[in-house]
């Protein structure tokens, strides 16, 4: 079952280094580029921020820009904001290479740019030495603002209740002593779980739906379990109008055809376990 990804999100699972390749539609404000992956044990150059860290370490890096520059932020915390020398138009490639194993590399697009300073005019580029005109960006906006680092646990609120086609997207940090981790799709008003997802460590994955007070019948068949301690998950879990459709990492994990009918009422996400968030899309 091939793998679709949502509006605006657009993922790279184990890419080989070194990586190069198109932005797509090219760098614009508001769109930010996520990086993850492990650095090695005998890096000659380890990135300056993560140079007091284990010689063995996670990296979970994200750059996004804004009209004046592009901010860093390494495993959750600041790290460098770099003002721009180039137009945005001119930056059309991504390069990363270095003593580290890539796990994923994804480009989310962006809000809608903001305007100018008040006061001041955005002049355009001038064709000259290097000039690339301006791409029509083929990445789409994202359906509403993303949450970068939540807390865990995390409750969000689905604005509109799910409908057929909408995805949510969930990426995290199993911790090494993780033994499970759980998310809920409920319903505000009764505290019904349309669907409950819980990966638990050496198991597999539970699904189950809880209603009227009571539990079902739990799934459990998968084909493989992506879910592991000490490693980096990225779901994306898309609601259709019989079923919902679950990636893990881009590949086609479980279907789970829908217990409770008017999945429209379906409200929150409830996230909990032994995990860290790095962002989830609502």
């Amino acid at each position: 079952m091939a793998f679709v990804p949502a509006p605006g999100y657009q993922p790279t699972y184990n890419p080989t280094l070194p990586y190069k390749r198109p932005i797509p539609g090219g760098l614009n404000v508001g769109m930010s580029v996520y990086v993850q992956g492990v650095a090695k044990e005998n890096m000659k150059r380890p990135p300056s921020p993560l140079a007091s860290l284990p010689s063995t370490l996670l990296m979970d890096s994200r750059a996004w820009c804004t009209p004046c520059e592009c901010k860093v932020v390494v495993n959750g915390n600041p790290f460098y904001e770099y003002r721009h020398r180039l137009p945005l138009q001119m930056v059309n490639h991504l390069h990363v290479d270095g003593d580290l194993e890539l796990q994923s590399i994804n480009f989310l697009g962006g809000q809608s740019a903001p305007a100018p300073y008040p006061g001041h005019m955005a002049s355009p580029p001038q064709p000259g030495p290097g000039y690339y005109p301006p791409q029509m960006n083929s990445l789409p906006v994202m359906a509403g603002p993303p949450t970068f680092n939540p807390p865990v646990p995390y409750v969000g609120t689905l604005h509109g209740g799910l409908i057929a086609r909408r995805t949510i997207i969930v990426k995290g940090y199993i911790l090494p002593t993780a033994k499970n981790f759980i998310i809920n799709f409920k319903v505000g008003s009764s505290g019904d779980i349309a669907l409950h997802i819980n990966p638990r460590m050496g198991e597999g994955v539970v699904r189950n739906s809880f209603m009227n007070g009571s539990w079902g019948s739990e799934e459990r068949k998968i084909s493989y379990n992506p879910f592991g301690p000490g490693q980096f998950f990225d779901l994306s879990i898309r609601c259709g109008t019989d079923r919902f459709k679950v990636f893990a990492n881009g590949q086609h994990l479980f279907d789970y055809s829908h217990r409770f009918q008017a999945f429209q009422r379906i409200d929150m996400l409830e996230i909990k376990g032994d995990i860290t968030l790095s962002y989830v899309q609502i």
